[in-house]
């Protein structure tokens, strides 16, 4: 069995796998006994998670904690891979286990909302950092004196006219960010006519509106259990 660690910002979430097959996935750091009898785990860490890390790596030897220079089914082509965010790896190796041969947009949407181009050749070519729903809802409310914080609970679509200031708050974050996304996929598509867009991360169920967008909540982490796959193939 294969363990993977999603450790955000914000949250921590796992999935455990047998093969290509997903049979376990929950929100929070896994028990002491998950980890220690996993085959091979992988750490996935976009946070600060050094204690973390180094209490699995107590439990388990087969750790592998992902950056840049770990081996993978993808070509990066990045100007300073070393500072790539393992979270971006994770997602767009997702992408191309899911549909491999085909070019993706990955949207992350957590903490911050990334944008990252995966060519038909596999290759990753990079993409844009942008930032997420609750950090632009709470610059607007700490950053001015009157604006009140406004949550995205309950909130399935954006108002295109904001007729009170929290429709007007939603308008110009989720709608504004909703166009930027589109916008991104229209230029890539421009590299590329035939491009799949997933989306993943915690708030992109806020964003999977557009047609043919396709919602993968668990993709850093099939991400990580393709990339501990291609590692066995490569020993």
């Amino acid at each position: 069995m294969n363990l993977t660690i999603d450790i955000g910002n914000t949250a921590a979430k796992w999935a455990a796998f047998e093969g290509r097959t997903l049979v376990d996935h929950a929100t929070g750091m896994p028990g002491d006994a998950l980890v220690a009898g996993a085959g091979r785990v992988m750490v996935c860490a976009s946070g600060e998670a050094e204690k973390e890390i180094g209490r699995i790596a107590s439990l388990n030897p087969q750790l592998t904690a992902l950056h840049s220079d770990t081996p993978m089914p993808l070509r990066l082509d990045y100007k300073t891979p070393q500072s790539l965010g393992p979270d971006r790896i994770a997602a767009a190796c997702g992408a191309w286990s899911l549909h491999p041969g085909e070019a993706s947009v990955v949207v992350d949407a957590g903490t911050c909302i990334t944008v990252d181009f995966v060519g038909a050749d596999g290759v990753y070519h990079g993409g844009a950092i942008m930032p997420g729903l609750g950090m632009q809802l709470r610059a607007l409310h700490e950053q001015t004196a009157r604006l009140p914080l406004v949550t995205l609970d309950g909130v399935d679509h954006a108002p295109v006219l904001g007729r009170s200031t929290e429709e007007s708050i939603l308008a110009g974050t989720l709608g504004a960010t909703m166009l930027a996304l589109a916008g991104y996929v229209a230029l890539y598509r421009e590299r590329c006519k035939s491009l799949r867009v997933m989306l993943t991360g915690g708030d992109a169920h806020h964003l999977a509106t557009s047609a043919g967008w396709e919602l993968q909540p668990r993709l850093t982490m099939i991400g990580m259990n393709e990339i501990l796959l291609f590692a066995q193939d490569y020993e």
